[in-house]
């Protein structure tokens, strides 16, 4: 039932309530019936009305309650997950403070070796002068340019110093991929 139904009722009731009295006369035959039949109507549509709007408000309170089942569910749903993640630091700090201490720094010189191992490296790679022309070198080598061509158009050097191209060509690949395999493409 919508909010226009009721509407609608309620105001066709209140209207067949009032109508009689102005627009029937006396003279007219079957006044009284008339009039009766108008007032059973307008109560039969507020009643009507009343009915509808008591099925309306009872299915917005189940909505209502639809809706807080659900809010609560979530809210249940997150605490639950930030209780689990909050045990499993618990336990993760515990073996860590019941471990020996020999085991802790023998784990955090291991990892400590391991990042700076990495970082080194990709300080090396990306600080070097070298570095932008190697990209230049992968990207034309990916798309199946020759050597000669890679090193007459990308190392700028052609003719007289082409064997010295080819050996700054060799040098770039040996540096940044470890000398490996594509380097006679």
């Amino acid at each position: 039932m919508s909010l226009l139904k009721v509407s609608a009722l309620t105001v066709s009731g209140i209207t067949l309530w009032l109508l009689p009295p102005f627009v029937f006369r006396s003279k007219i035959p079957l006044h009284n019936f008339m009039q009766g039949i108008a007032l059973v109507s307008g109560f039969t549509c507020t009643f009507e009305a009343r009915r509808c709007a008591l099925k309306v408000s009872k299915e917005a309170e189940f909505e209502a309650m639809k809706d807080a089942a659900v809010k609560a569910d979530v809210v249940d749903e997150i605490s639950t997950s930030i209780y689990i993640s909050e045990q499993q630091r618990r336990k993760e700090a515990e073996a860590i403070l019941a471990s020996s201490d020999e085991e802790v720094e023998a784990a955090r010189k291991a990892l400590e070796a391991i990042y700076t191992n990495n970082l080194q490296a990709e300080a090396s790679t990306s600080d070097s002068p070298d570095y932008p022309v190697y990209l230049e070198v992968r990207k034309s080598m990916e798309a199946g340019k020759s050597v000669t061509w890679i090193v007459e158009n990308v190392l700028k050097m052609g003719g007289r110093k082409f064997s010295e191209g080819k050996a700054k060509l060799q040098d770039l690949l040996n540096q940044f991929e470890g000398g490996n395999d594509e380097q006679n493409r």
